[in-house]
């Protein structure tokens, strides 16, 4: 009797890491594409049918791939560069692919030796697939086929600039599923169908509870539900570890940065009737902590390392006082010195004397008394533009609500986060505060009831008096949930990353306070 065996290996959301670091310390961590490498070389002596999936969101995410985009473009993309080195069989296009603009993605895509796939990614004038393939077929052995079906979440433009998308149209990720995967079955008739989904789970994989608002974004747990076909579903975006079976689905979930591998082995039978069936399936998901880094993939990308190691030891700059962060809880639930210097600095270069921003995650360090490029970039690490909208005083009013559904209040009457600004994946970076506003937040109110002081110049903020407000251009679309801010008039936009924006800053102020002016508080009664 036949047999094979099959392993899966999925990587997604490496977000630029191909080394062991982490830039902001420059200290080591188990993550990346260099140990990722000698696991994929493990695999391959051990197995001999192994399928490498590239789930998206490669490109953005370190200074290095930063870096590149903006000063090393001539030459190859370093994270493509290091795909084809290890002969990826596919990848599929992440939302963060966009963040740089068609020109970076599309060299990218043609410098590639392996094929994107994003079936619901369509070009907005002949509604083809935009990138080509929507799916890809792999023959194992000559009566075995595999089908691979990529697919992305649809949600990208409610996040994305729309210069950066505006020859693209989205489908819904659902409707999409189920029409390639009926077509798949039907005509190409494969062995095994794996879905590469760079999306993720918006309800409970026991349970079927939601998680999360269904919005759309996240839409893997009715894929496994209600479109028939699927084998092996490959998911990512959220940044969640997951292995498991949905509806008799084997799926995956490989977390970020490369610091694990998803990994499927499943193994097929031949029956009499010659159809192969699969008698074994297994999801797991491998650490990359063991794994040296690989010699050869750190070579390769020596020249993009070694510049962006120079480029972030710059100095731009002194802060007189502290501008530190010892805990990034405290420096949202009272004013913090580095949030408002983002806010004045985002005021000045827009203009405008109103001004909101994150603090993006829990790793934020702040900035030391000298200044280096690698301080700024291990703050600010998304690349943002900005944004003016003119609102009215009703959008301030109910933005802030949202940002004041963060807290709430446990047991012990102690103030804490909202658990679902971190499950099912940490959204940190959803919680704003303000400068050029007074507010007091009163946690003890119920959610959408906790602004009880909203003033600007001494007087309360009119609800439909217009004022001019500067955000990042994620929040200005409306990201985060921040609906309020969605189809709202721009009045300008700053077309520089907000990384080159602050260290700018800098070069006109060489010496910045750390100081606060105590504009708005969080109390709990």
């Amino acid at each position: 009797m036949k047999d094979i065996k099959l392993t899966i290996l999925e990587t997604s959301d490496l977000h630029g890491h191909i080394y062991p670091i982490h830039y902001g310390t420059n200290e080591y961590q188990p993550l990346g594409l260099a140990k990722i490498a000698t696991y994929i070389e493990e695999v391959r002596e051990q197995e001999p049918h192994t399928l490498l999936i590239d789930n998206g969101d490669q490109f953005q995410g370190t200074p290095l791939t930063y870096h590149y985009v903006r000063n090393q473009s001539h030459l190859a993309n370093p994270v493509t560069q290091t795909l084809n080195h290890l002969h990826y069989d596919a990848a599929v296009i992440g939302n963060h692919e966009f963040n740089y603009g068609m020109q970076p993605l599309n060299q990218a895509v043609s410098e590639s030796n392996f094929p994107w796939l994003s079936a619901n990614i369509v070009d907005s004038v002949t509604n083809e697939p935009y990138f080509g393939q929507p799916y890809l077929i792999k023959k194992l052995t000559e009566d075995f086929k595999v089908a691979i079906l990529g697919l992305t979440t649809h949600y990208i433009p409610n996040w994305e600039k729309p210069e950066h998308i505006k020859d693209l149209a989205f489908e819904d990720c659902l409707e999409s599923a189920a029409r390639w995967v009926s077509y798949i079955r039907t005509h190409e008739q494969p062995d095994l169908l794996i879905v590469s989904y760079h999306g993720g789970f918006e309800k409970n994989l026991s349970t079927g509870e939601p998680t999360e608002t269904l919005s759309g974004e996240n839409q893997a747990y009715e894929i496994c539900q209600k479109v028939e076909g699927i084998d092996v579903l490959l998911t990512g975006h959220q940044h969640r570890l997951l292995a498991d079976e949905v509806n008799g689905v084997s799926i995956v979930q490989p977390g970020c940065n490369g610091a694990y591998v998803g990994r499927v082995d499943l193994h097929f039978q031949q029956n009499d009737l010659e159809k192969w069936v699969c008698i074994h399936k297994q999801s797991s998901l491998v650490p990359m902590e063991s794994h040296v880094a690989h010699e050869t993939i750190q070579a390769i990308n020596q020249v993009y390392e070694e510049a962006t190691q120079t480029w972030l030891d710059q100095p731009i700059g002194k802060i007189e006082g502290n501008m530190v962060i010892t805990d990034a809880f405290h420096a949202r639930l009272e004013e913090h010195p580095l949030v408002e210097f983002i806010n004045n600095v985002q005021m000045d270069v827009a203009d405008v004397d109103i001004s909101n921003t994150a603090l993006f995650n829990n790793q934020a360090r702040g900035l030391p008394t000298d200044v280096t490029m690698r301080d700024i970039v291990s703050n600010y690490i998304y690349p943002n533009t900005l944004t003016v909208l003119e609102v009215t005083g009703r959008d301030i009013k109910e933005a802030l609500e949202r940002s004041a559904s963060y807290f709430i209040i446990r047991e012990d009457g102690e103030i804490d986060v909202n658990p679902s600004f971190y499950e099912p994946k940490p959204q940190h970076y959803n919680y704003d505060m303000w400068e050029g506003i007074d507010y007091t937040i009163n946690v003890a109110k119920p959610i959408g009831q906790r602004v009880t002081s909203l003033t600007k110049d001494g007087s309360p903020l009119a609800e439909s008096q217009t004022y001019q407000v500067v955000m990042n251009n994620y929040r200005a679309t409306g990201g985060g949930e921040y609906h309020m801010f969605k189809g709202k008039k721009v009045v300008k936009e700053i077309q520089i990353d907000m990384t080159e924006i602050l260290a700018n800053y800098f070069v006109k102020h060489p010496l910045i306070k750390a100081e606060t002016n105590q504009n708005w508080r969080v109390v709990k009664g």
